[in-house]
């Protein structure tokens, strides 16, 4: 299977070839003006039916087009029509390794970002010491979580943006800041608490758009002034 071209269109869905088959991908492009940036928003737990059509991650997706970056998200293995099956992290991060490797194959101008909800948080922070990505969003990181194996996670070499609902029912919000205390990251690193806020952030999904957008708008790259990022 030979990978598909990155599209100029404003929304396409791909196949793209992964470890364990395809992956179901979604590429939608930036809203004017267009930034030398393409994010990869990664979802949560597909056991507990994450999906790259997460409320919160279309969310976040929304925040960085409107700031001027396209997004690319994409169903781990085994969730929706991408082929595998689930593999407890290990696997899905090599899935995020994969649609990385395409997006700078494709596009070897543009910066990438990563952003990623929960579990796809886990994912991202994973990976991102080797894949040397520009800007790094996590959104409820579950480093409370025992499934999760925080303990090897180093900070990204890049600025950080940490989003936490200080309500969160899955995800305890003190053992978050505990560990982001104890990384003492080298790297700009933002850490915004979200009060009377959920995991999934009803009624908050506006309001994580507004922190998404604030928060990376130091660390915006160039606009491209119409050019592609070929």
């Amino acid at each position: 299977m030979s990978q598909p071209a990155f599209p100029n269109d404003a929304t396409a869905t791909l196949a793209l070839q992964g470890p364990a088959g395809a992956l179901e991908t979604i590429v939608e492009a930036a809203e004017a003006p267009v930034r030398d940036a393409i994010a990869i928003v990664c979802h949560p737990l597909p056991t507990d039916g994450g999906t790259m059509h997460n409320k919160v991650v279309t969310m976040a997706a929304r925040a960085l087009r409107e700031s001027g970056i396209a997004t690319v998200r994409f169903n781990f293995r085994g969730t929706g029509a991408s082929e595998g099956s689930f593999d407890q992290g290990r696997g899905e991060a090599d899935d995020l390794r994969a649609v990385a490797a395409w997006v700078r194959e494709q596009r070897p101008r543009a910066r990438l970002w990563l952003a990623g909800f929960s579990f796809g948080s886990y994912i991202t922070l994973k990976c991102a010491n080797e894949l040397h990505p520009g800007m790094v969003i996590s959104i409820a990181p579950p480093a409370a979580g025992r499934n999760w194996d925080f303990s090897t996670i180093a900070p990204p070499p890049c600025p950080w943006l940490v989003i936490q609902g200080e309500e969160d029912e899955i995800v305890d919000p003190q053992a978050v800041y505990a560990w982001l205390d104890s990384l003492a990251p080298e790297q700009s690193m933002e850490l915004v608490k979200m009060p009377e806020t959920s995991h999934f952030f009803h009624r908050r999904l506006m309001d994580l758009r507004g922190a998404i957008k604030n928060g990376i708008k130091p660390y915006l790259p160039p606009t491209t002034e119409g050019a592609p990022l070929a």
